[in-house]
């Protein structure tokens, strides 16, 4: 098996999906890595150490997309504008395609069309299911603790306040609101950044677990109101999608504390669907002058109507933080993790030397995207309203 390992081209994105020793790894099972040259500099990984590992260094990336029959990216294809064309249209028919996709959110349709009109078959890591055998595939779970540091770090940059409680010769200054909006493993390490830093934080989410989890790290959680039955999946372990009935009550018990928070932060996230608006438009206009909402949910949509992907704006007097690849501010420590998650992948799909689709096994099923032409993967298809 070829395994190609491309630079990452997305603006900023300084992670690469291999380390030297997943390659040296890819290599001893048999495989051939073709890597892309100076691929892991952004993330202090040299060629010489991917050389060592077994790795053959090339200069263009044509090469490897020609050549590899698996690729394995951090970011969706892009367009490359040094060779003035989209990384999909240097990929052929039959390949396989391993990298965060995040093919429901609306501003990837395009691409996923395109991917399957190629016959690419797309496997996404946002698809990963959160089940004990796949933790060690869980990239998505890896990447949401860096953005949910990163992501709290930035919020806090971009306010005009002391996050602590401080005493002064001139009086006192109270802490800092934070408001933590979804409480998975994103939600709970940007949690515990603030706290740590002497914010009062609020925290919510629909899972009654997740709710319990922000409390004992000392959050004040704001109830939604939601019924258990509606609110979490039957395995109890992931959110549903909810009613707009639900999601409207939802944004109204919301409205006290977004009125007074300082940094709002957004990673609710339904998995493979489309994010759930939490924050209207009109809600922004509530806010304090001068505060942030950080949206780390902006690659499957956003949890802010008014996030722009990919770029930090001020609109009606707030920050809004809707910036695509926060890990990738966490270089070192987020490729090492996100490697070591796609090589398990791989190794978990390979057998005999090749990929095997198993498509009823659980963890096939949820991460596929593309294959022979067609979309499989059902929260695009529901965003699409193919289905």
């Amino acid at each position: 098996m070829i395994i190609g390992i491309p630079k990452e081209i997305m603006q900023g994105e300084k992670r690469v999906s291999a380390i030297p020793e997943t390659v040296k790894a890819m290599v001893d099972s048999g495989a051939k890595v073709l890597f892309e040259m100076e691929a892991g500099v952004g993330s202090h990984y040299m060629n010489e150490a991917y050389q060592e590992a077994g790795a053959v260094i090339v200069s263009d990336v044509e090469e490897i997309f020609a050549q590899a029959e698996v690729i394995l990216k951090v970011k969706e294809p892009q367009y490359n504008d040094a060779k003035n064309k989209h990384e999909l249209d240097m990929m052929h028919e039959g390949q396989y395609l391993i990298s965060f996709l995040h093919p429901a959110s609306p501003a990837n349709h395009q691409m996923v069309k395109h991917m399957a009109e190629r016959g690419i078959i797309g496997l996404t890591l946002d698809g990963i299911p959160r089940i004990s055998r796949a933790q060690a595939m869980d990239a998505l779970s890896s990447m949401s603790a860096c953005a949910g540091y990163k992501g709290m770090i930035m919020g806090i940059n971009d306010i005009s306040k002391f996050v602590p409680f401080v005493t002064s010769a001139v009086g006192r200054l109270k802490p800092a609101i934070v408001f933590v909006i979804g409480t998975g493993v994103a939600g709970l390490r940007a949690l515990s950044t603030a706290k740590g830093l002497g914010a009062t934080v609020y925290a919510s989410d629909i899972r009654p677990e997740a709710a319990k989890n922000a409390e004992s790290l000392g959050a004040i959680i704001v109830e939604t109101g939601v019924p258990h039955e509606i609110a979490v999946s039957p395995d109890g372990q992931h959110a549903n999608q909810l009613p707009e009935k639900w999601l409207t009550a939802e944004r109204e018990k919301f409205n006290d504390i977004i009125s007074k928070a300082d940094i709002i932060f957004c990673s609710a996230l339904i998995q493979g669907k489309v994010a759930p608006v939490l924050i209207t438009e009109e809600m922004v206009k509530m806010m304090q002058p001068g505060s942030c909402i950080v949206d780390i949910s902006i690659d499957q949509g956003g949890n802010c109507a008014i996030t722009t992907p990919g770029t930090v704006d001020v609109k009606h007097g707030i920050t809004i933080l809707g910036i695509k690849n926060i890990p990738g501010m966490l270089s070192t420590s987020s490729t090492f993790m996100f490697s070591k998650n796609i090589y398990n992948l791989l190794a978990y799909l390979t057998k005999n030397g090749n990929i095997k689709l198993d498509l009823s096994d659980e963890i096939v099923s949820s991460i596929l995207v593309t294959k022979d032409g067609k979309i499989h993967h059902e929260g695009t298809l529901e965003a699409m309203g193919l289905k």
